[in-house]
């Protein structure tokens, strides 16, 4: 059940399209726009988990046209992540937009957000600590999940709000902003490759 706790905490904090628009949210809006939108990742990662749960992310990933369609809106999402990232001149650009983000824009990243059946298929599917119930097993796992998920994304929506009250050197902020930038469009080319 550790191992499990630290593959969580690992999956989870490193960056990806939830925690970086957190960061975002928290930058350009603050505190309740940014706790708002929490809840709808928050939402969003729990349907993905009890669609991978159910087998039926399984069902409708298997079907080449749906996949595709879900693979070119994560794609697109991504880079169009990137792009505001990378541009955002001289400020850290997580992702800040001119209207924060809601509850209900939390649960449809989510649903598009490949990093999210990612993870959610590793650690529901691996990590076997409960070998007399699966029940038992998989509602500890939720348990487990939902307590490392929730401080890690308001972790995240501090570190946004922070980095939005720094005074950073315009060319250091740049290249933070070009560092993220790759690192979701590295994200692009790695499911891009594994779909080939």
């Amino acid at each position: 059940m550790i191992t499990f706790a630290f593959a969580v905490f690992f999956l989870i904090i490193t960056p990806g399209p939830g925690v970086l628009s957190v960061a975002g949210v928290g930058s350009a809006f603050g505190f309740a726009p940014g706790a708002r939108y929490i809840g709808g990742l928050f939402v969003g990662t729990n349907l993905v988990a009890l669609a991978v749960v159910s087998g039926m992310a399984a069902v409708i990933l298997a079907n080449e046209n749906i996949r595709a369609v879900l693979m070119v809106a994560s794609m697109g999402y991504l880079i169009y992540l990137a792009y505001r990232i990378a541009f955002a001149g001289s400020r850290i650009g997580f992702s800040e937009a001119k209207k924060a983000p809601g509850f209900w824009s939390g649960i449809i990243l989510q649903t598009v957000n490949p990093k999210a059946y990612a993870v959610n298929t590793a650690l529901l599917t691996g990590f076997a600590f409960w070998p007399e119930s699966l029940f038992v097993e998989l509602v500890l796992k939720f348990l487990i999940m939902n307590m490392i998920w929730l401080p890690i994304h308001f972790i995240w929506l501090y570190a946004g709000m922070a980095l939005h009250r720094l005074d950073l050197d315009p060319r250091v902020q740049r290249r933070i902003n070009f560092a993220m930038a790759a690192s979701l469009l590295a994200v692009v080319a790695l499911a891009f490759f594994a779909q080939s």
